[in-house]
């Protein structure tokens, strides 16, 4: 059953760095509890502007997830009898698919401390990737009027984010080592004839351990981000 949860080069961005949590779960978690996680530092953002980010590099337990308008036109099975948890959040965007294997980053972000413009941002997450896979040695791409990143016109990266008073939500979800077998059940992001791929496709041997440290990287380069030591983190995160 469907449940209701609540191509150009990016140049280098120069803001003042700003410090921001890390939090990184071991096990696959839930899209229910890191959306909750992500409102409740959402509104710890919104309360006290000076207060500190946060970004979670999770992988999700197998789910489908709608964007806050998209169409179940998508879905090429019956939401009322979803083969896995059939989600509609608050991001922007079609229909995707989680599990695990795929890595997701959720930046709760202020963006008045960088650009108050959410296609500025999107572009960032989008070079983000670029960059992770600049570092595994393979050359993405964007397409021309469409959001998320290619690699040999396979699309191994889809974006989608929400926001209020320009704090951000949600973010990016990058196939790993995942199965995509899932994705056939779906129109993924509403693309119609688009392939999607893993980068294991082209990596065999790659893993998520090798891939995680050049996102944390990626991020802190194109978000100014300063992540703050795990002793430090523990003291200065609000309840979630």
């Amino acid at each position: 059953m469907l449940s209701h949860i609540r191509n150009l080069e990016s140049p280098i961005n120069h803001s003042p760095t700003s410090a921001a949590i890390l939090l990184e779960p071991q096990k696959p978690v839930s899209v229910e509890l890191a959306w909750h996680w992500q409102r409740a530092w959402q509104h710890h953002l919104l309360q006290d502007p000076s207060g500190l980010e946060a970004v979670w590099i999770l992988q999700h337990k197998a789910c489908y997830t709608l964007g806050r308008g998209a169409t179940e036109d998508h879905l090429l099975f019956s939401p009322a009898q979803a083969p896995l948890p059939l989600h509609r959040i608050d991001r922007g965007g079609e229909v995707t698919h989680h599990l695990p294997g795929q890595l997701v980053v959720y930046p709760v972000l202020d963006l008045k401390r960088r650009q108050n413009d959410l296609h500025w941002y999107m572009r960032q997450l989008e070079q983000v990737v670029l960059d992770v896979l600049a570092g595994l040695d393979l050359t993405g791409e964007r397409l021309e009027g469409l959001t998320g990143v290619w690699l040999e016109k396979r699309k191994v990266a889809a974006i989608g984010v929400g926001c209020r008073r320009w704090i951000t939500q949600h973010g990016l979800a990058l196939n790993v080592t995942c199965s995509l077998e899932g994705f056939d059940a779906i129109v993924p992001c509403g693309l119609a004839g688009r392939t999607v791929g893993s980068l294991n496709q082209w990596l065999p041997n790659l893993r998520e351990v090798d891939v995680q440290p050049l996102l944390r990287c990626a991020l802190a380069h194109r978000l100014s981000l300063n992540w703050l030591e795990p002793a430090m983190a523990n003291l200065a995160r609000p309840m979630i």
